[in-house]
């Protein structure tokens, strides 16, 4: 599958403003319990906004990367 260059900007936007990479935020929303079923975007962007200071469009890059897990998880 060919990578989007504009997601690959945002995702690299995220690290530099943060530190972490999409890995990092798997392994802290799961260590919240963020990767269950039912979990809304809504929720993973508050927890973005509140706890790293991420705009909207940046926590649902992050949003994006962690959905295929949330699914998964069902």
């Amino acid at each position: 599958m060919k990578s989007d260059p504009v997601f690959e900007s945002y995702l690299a936007n995220i690290k530099t403003k943060t530190g972490k990479t999409p890995a990092d935020f798997k392994a802290i929303a799961k260590k919240k319990g963020l990767l269950r079923p039912g979990v809304k975007a809504g929720e993973i962007v508050a927890w973005l906004k509140k706890d790293f200071d991420l705009g909207h469009g940046h926590a649902m890059a992050i949003y994006a990367v962690l959905k295929p897990e949330i699914e998964k998880a069902k």
